[in-house]
């Protein structure tokens, strides 16, 4: 049974999971600053940190975004030591019936097996690819543009909405304007 809670940071153990999830995870130059993070957190209310729970035990995190005509995931992880028992399929199974919107996310360009792989697995899950070159802006100063792209899963298409899409996560995500 796969259950989303939402966080803040006053979930002190749950929002410490998070973190250490967060950076065993993902590159430092693919998540914001802890402390932003933290802020965001406790502030966005279109911003949603969740813990993923299986069977009441934590599996992974998930945050993503209300944007009312849709949602974007901007993190999704499952523990290690969990990784490819279908707790990934489940989540997202579960997210796409939760949320009553299409939804967006961002993977890397296809280059390395890894990224191939994850396009695959989202693929399977409903998603389609936009082959429209996206570029991640950076989440701290310094650091540069990532080549990434799109993904989409419901009533979006490439071609009609891909400018809309990449302005609103620009503006609202990344504080590109």
């Amino acid at each position: 049974m796969i259950k989303l809670q939402r966080i803040t940071t006053a979930d002190t153990d749950l929002y410490s999971y998070m973190e250490e999830l967060m950076i065993q995870s993902f590159p430092s130059k693919e998540y914001r600053e802890l402390e932003e993070l933290r802020k965001y957190t406790d502030t966005k209310t279109h911003f949603y940190n969740n813990i993923i729970f299986h069977n009441n035990m934590p599996v992974g995190l998930i945050t993503y975004w209300d944007f009312g005509h849709f949602h974007y995931i901007e993190h999704f992880a499952i523990a290690p030591t969990l990784r490819n028992g279908g707790h990934g399929k489940s989540v997202l199974n579960h997210l796409c019936q939760l949320l009553k919107h299409p939804i967006i996310l961002e993977v890397e360009i296809p280059e390395e097996e890894m990224a191939q792989r994850r396009i695959n697995f989202y693929q399977r899950q409903g998603f389609s690819l936009w082959e429209e070159p996206y570029q991640q802006p950076p989440y701290k100063v310094g650091d540069n543009y990532l080549p990434m792209l799109l993904m989409a899963y419901g009533n979006l298409e490439c071609e009609k909405d891909f400018d809309s899409v990449k302005e609103c996560i620009y503006r609202e995500v990344y504080n590109v304007k």
